[in-house]
């Protein structure tokens, strides 16, 4: 299994659904779960979780950039 391709599918999925973006902010296993449609062994799920959590986090990060670049 490519964990990258995961959550970067996750990732998409989750950007683009208001309601799943809330089900992952309260629980973050069973919203990846959904979006991926398959319930997978915990150490696998929660790789796939603390990647969406980076990377959406990461994702915030770059747009606050971005923005205070465009004051200056």
């Amino acid at each position: 299994m490519d964990i990258k391709a995961q959550i970067t599918a996750v990732v998409e999925k989750i950007t683009k659904d208001p309601k799943l973006q809330e089900q992952f902010k309260k629980e973050p296993v069973k919203a990846v779960e959904q979006v991926l449609g398959v319930d997978l062994p915990d150490d696998v799920i929660n790789k796939i979780v603390d990647g969406v959590k980076a990377k959406l986090t990461a994702d915030k990060a770059s747009g606050v950039v971005d923005s205070l670049k465009k004051l200056f």
